[in-house]
């Protein structure tokens, strides 16, 4: 069987009494599958089996009995079909029973408008135990052990923490506070703290690091700091670093130090601001394509970049902080997301699970538009995804005056019939044109006819008597190229910002790979833009971007201009919720099997597709 075919064929799950449905691949327990369609369950374990909270009642379809389920459930509510719903695996369509919650869940707005369940990875239980004496001599390990148990959770511990366990019990006087994060033990700690668990979720960027501190107990954000990648002085995209690594013999483990560096001097500059100690922080989550999560992990990335572009892993993983050079708690925990593609990774993963795009029935599409732009189209009933190389026109690099977004660059462009109107960052005189600057003035040139479908800029001469002098002035030639004056050295205080016909080609180029890369998954899905219901533009560039300057270039489908929307950094939002929700983690973890990858080199019509998009839509077929 083709292994896309498989990932399509899923299997209906009915949650009563609510009248909810979903479609899961086989396998997938009724607790997963419950959590991805947002229908809350009780459960204090977070789905591992130890708090037997979780149970359903199976009404329609078959699960066998698991030892979990004997270990919690009578004889008579096994035989009346009730099950832990971690446990009970969908083999078949399935119709079960939700028990209404035993209490109101705590929950927290994040994403794009999603209500999230509080649970998060890391408990704090307070405890009270009894003495060893000769009538009790059990070792300290299964003392603390038992005493979860009771409280609905499993524990492990590793030598280190076996090491501090005997000296801290007994310093605590058996009054104390076990600290886990999943089933690991990451500390003892004297008296009731309960109240003060803390982590950060980063989204780890080519350019930039975003961090935010996170109270695990409320969901409230303590603090947002940000920084640019220290890996920037290596080369402004991916290719660029693992270049670096490969011509370097420690060129990998500087990469991996100066990705450290970066989240290292985030961690400390929210935890002094919000006066957290570091021995509250116990887990943070990192959203990163896969070329930087293989970095910050000290991975040869290599093989991402030659094909078949196979990195060395592409499942999440939880590491000790401190074995990739993280200064959290000593024995805190990183989480890495997933990758669904060598160039659709864990920041597109968290973005997804930000915008739950495959898990609602509405077709979306989800476009994340930078270097490498990241595409994602579909519902419950199927996603595919792709990677469309832009390059760095977007950046501001490349373009004649293009410049990162900081003070000074042009993000936004008007021309009307009096003038040009500039938004510049910070309100400053112009210095250049970043990405959002120069979608807008190709859009504007566009529609005011100063250039045609394919492109072409027209020259003074052409448009002699059909412009404003204030706009007939703004046309120049240099060194045999057309241009257009942005920007006055009177407006600037010194050069011209320009716009040039080179500089709309390299837009061209990098419009023309996304826009292709939309094409496709829109073939593949057998879908239209008059069936797409939201088209969501991600990312910090993308949060910038003037909806109808993109539907104008053809950036994005032709859509009716209320169904795009910005979502900002998706990919940080993602990383908060899986920083306060396992069961969302959980979710995160499935995308890779849900979501299917298209790879763009390996489509024989890729390379007719991108040359019929390279130009602009006729502005008249505009909705």
């Amino acid at each position: 069987m083709d292994p896309t075919t498989a990932k399509t064929e899923k299997l209906r799950v009915t949650f009563q009494p609510k009248e909810v449905t979903t479609r899961v691949p086989s396998g997938t327990t009724l607790f997963h599958a419950a959590a991805w369609i947002g229908q809350p369950v009780e459960s204090t374990c977070g789905g591992r089996g130890t708090c037997g909270k979780c149970r359903v009642r199976i009404l329609e379809g078959t699960s066998p009995v698991t030892p979990a389920d004997i270990s919690h459930l009578g004889a008579e509510e096994l035989a009346d079909g009730w099950r832990l719903s971690c446990q009970a695996e969908v083999r078949g369509d399935m119709t079960v029973h939700v028990p209404r919650l035993l209490s109101t869940p705590k929950t927290a707005m994040f994403g794009v408008g999603r209500q999230v369940l509080l649970d998060p990875n890391v408990h704090k239980i307070h405890l009270k135990l009894p003495e060893p004496d000769l009538h009790d001599q059990r070792s300290d390990f299964k003392r603390l052990r038992d005493a979860l148990l009771e409280e609905g959770f499993a524990m492990s511990a590793d030598l280190p923490a076996l090491r501090a366990l005997p000296k801290a019990l007994r310093a605590a006087d058996w009054d104390f506070t076990a600290v886990l994060c999943g089933e690991a033990l990451l500390a003892v700690e004297p008296g009731d703290t309960t109240r003060e668990a803390f982590g950060i979720a980063f989204d780890l960027g080519t350019t930039t690091v975003v961090g935010t501190l996170l109270d695990l107990n409320t969901g409230e954000a303590r603090g947002v700091a940000s920084t640019l990648n220290a890996q920037a002085v290596h080369g402004g995209d991916v290719l660029s670093r693992i270049s670096h690594t490969m011509s370097r013999r420690e060129g990998l483990e500087e990469l991996q130090r100066m990705a450290g560096l970066s989240i290292n001097s985030i961690i400390e500059r929210l935890t002094g601001e919000a006066g957290v100690p570091l021995d509250r922080l116990y887990e943070i989550t990192v959203a990163g394509n896969s070329t930087m999560l293989h970095l910050l992990m000290g991975i040869d990335p290599e093989p991402i970049s030659v094909t078949p572009f196979t990195p060395a892993v592409d499942h999440g993983l939880s590491v000790p902080a401190s074995d990739i050079g993280l200064a959290i708690h000593p024995r805190g925990r990183a989480y890495l997301f997933p990758d669904i593609g060598a160039y659709v990774g864990g920041d597109i993963v968290a973005g997804l699970l930000a915008t739950a795009l495959p898990r609602g029935d509405r077709m979306r599409l989800f476009v994340d538009v930078g270097t490498n732009g990241e595409i994602a189209l579909g519902s419950e009933a199927r996603t595919v995804c792709t990677a469309a190389p832009a390059g760095p026109a977007f950046e501001g690099a490349e373009i004649s005056c293009g410049m990162r977004a900081t003070t000074g660059a042009i993000e936004g462009v008007r021309i009307g019939e009096d003038g040009v109107t500039l938004q510049t960052i910070d309100d400053a005189p112009p210095v250049g044109l970043c990405g959002s600057g120069l979608i807008d003035a190709v859009a504007e040139l566009y529609k005011r006819g100063l250039m045609d479908a394919t492109g072409r800029m027209r020259g003074a001469e052409e448009m002699a008597g059909r412009l404003p002098a204030s706009l007939a002035s703004r046309l120049v030639t240099l060194g045999g190229v057309r241009a257009f004056v942005l920007a006055t050295p009177e407006e600037t205080g010194g050069k011209p910002v320009l716009f040039s016909q080179k500089d709309v080609r390299q837009l061209q180029f990098a419009k023309g790979s996304i826009a292709a890369g939309i094409r496709v998954l829109m073939n593949v899905m057998g879908v239209a833009p008059d069936d797409l219901q939201e088209v969501m533009l991600a990312g910090a560039f993308g949060s910038y971007i003037h909806p109808d300057s993109a539907r104008i270039i053809g950036l994005v489908p032709a859509v009716p201009l209320g169904r795009i929307r910005a979502v900002g950094n998706a990919a940080g939002e993602g990383a908060k919720i899986a920083l306060l929700s396992y069961r969302e983690r959980e979710a995160a973890e499935a995308m890779p099997s849900r979501v299917e990858y298209v790879e763009l080199s390996g489509r024989p019509d890729f390379n007719d597709i991108f040359m019929g998009v390279l130009g602009f839509p006729p502005l008249a077929s505009l909705p």
